[in-house]
């Protein structure tokens, strides 16, 4: 029987593009989103390479660049004094190495941007799925509003607390890092002029680390304080925190880090939690993409790039093989899991690097930075050419 209908669980970003890549395709979709509508939490994302060449493939990199930032390079610094330990020039240089540029922006301008390009009726809010049953030819979802949809092949992009993974494999175990994340965003024009430069700057210490970079063409500015603290463990991206709690440990930092977050208006935490690779993503007519089927560390920036690959590469595959989706659905696990647990697992070793406890190991790293940069100039800090340099729309 070819697969006609479409079910994708979560209008995250890989959610969006899996819909997008699968209507170009030809695919008859329906995104069901527990929210009642795509809400604004102040996170920023981050687009490599790799990510962009999807939405040039569907059309939507003007779009992009039309919203979003294009910094000049990726800085690593000292948390203490914000020198510069190593930089990777990006803007002028990735257009010419990958073929496409870097950009940044306000998470929730890409989804707008992604949701808008969808035909009407295809996005339904307040749609949270509660179970789910699997058939030899279609697959059964009850949602909580008591409606029912029946649909050739389901896909779970429902995010780290996803109600499909649980369905497929269980609950599942993940570990606190005993980091916990804070982010806010600040109106560019409120901060000192000449306090930031147009980088992704990372500022690294003992226990903690801080990024900083433009969105929304460089009106706003986002950041992400990741630090060691036991004593915050709930997984939400809408907790709000308290901004004096952040200043206070990020005190003795660069006062580049300390003016950001106190220019603030408000910000959110959440704590961190580690997964490892999952064994599978797929069962029948059932496959999970983005955050649950590989949540990671956001130290390499790469889960929603991971999710953005995700959507496209399940579109191609169900293309490929329309009368058997459990075997377009297995190809799509073959193509997808080393890959993104490869990153998964780099982002896990990223972190311990960047926020080396010991005076020791932290010398030793910005050592092996700079002896690094002074062999290959242009190699990226962490060595993520294979990230970048990958294209899933060849």
């Amino acid at each position: 029987m070819t697969t006609r209908s479409v079910a994708v669980i979560g209008a995250g970003l890989g959610g969006l593009t899996a819909a997008l890549a699968l209507i170009d395709k030809g695919f008859d979709v329906t995104v069901f989103e527990q929210s009642s509508e795509l809400r604004e939490v102040g996170a920023g994302v981050q687009l490599g390479p790799n990510a962009m060449r999807v939405y040039r493939a569907l059309g939507l990199e003007q779009t992009i660049a039309d919203f979003s930032f294009v910094p000049e390079a990726h800085v690593v610094r000292s948390g203490k004094t914000g020198a510069a330990i190593a930089t990777t020039q990006m803007k002028g240089v990735y257009e010419t190495q990958y073929g496409i540029g870097y950009h940044t922006m306000l998470r929730a301008d890409l989804q707008k941007a992604l949701a808008a390009r969808l035909p009407a009726g295809t996005l339904q809010f307040g749609k949270k799925c509660k179970s789910v049953e699997d058939g030899p030819s279609a697959v059964t979802l009850m949602f909580e509003d008591g409606s029912t949809v029946v649909s050739d092949v389901v896909v779970g992009a429902d995010g780290i607390h996803s109600a499909i993974r649980e369905h497929m494999l269980g609950k599942d175990s993940p570990r606190f890092t005993g980091t916990v994340a804070y982010r806010g965003v600040v109106d560019a024009a409120t901060l000192p002029k000449g306090l930031l430069t147009d980088d992704v700057s990372v500022f690294i210490g003992p226990h903690a680390s801080f990024v900083y970079y433009y969105i929304r063409r460089g009106e706003l500015v986002n950041w992400v304080a990741l630090v060691e603290e036991e004593s915050w463990q709930l997984e939400s991206w809408s907790m709000e925190g308290n901004l004096a709690d952040v200043l206070r440990l990020y005190d003795g930092w660069s006062p580049v880090v300390t003016d950001l977050i106190s220019h603030a208006e408000r910000c959110y935490k959440w704590a961190l939690f580690d997964r490892d690779p999952l064994p599978r993503w797929v069962n029948g007519r059932i496959a999970l993409l983005g955050d649950a089927a590989h949540p990671m560390m956001p130290y390499l920036a790469q889960g929603g790039c991971m999710a953005i690959e995700d959507g496209y590469v399940l579109a191609n595959a169900l293309a490929a093989a329309p009368d058997d989706p459990q075997k377009a659905l297995r190809a799509f696990q073959a193509a997808r899991l080393p890959r993104a647990s490869r990153v998964q697992l780099m982002s896990r070793k990223v972190a311990k690097v960047n926020q080396a406890p010991s005076l020791r190991a932290r010398i030793a790293r910005n050592v092996r930075l700079a002896v690094q940069k002074m062999i290959n100039p242009s190699q990226h800090a962490y060595k993520i050419e294979w990230i970048y340099g990958f294209d899933v729309t060849r």
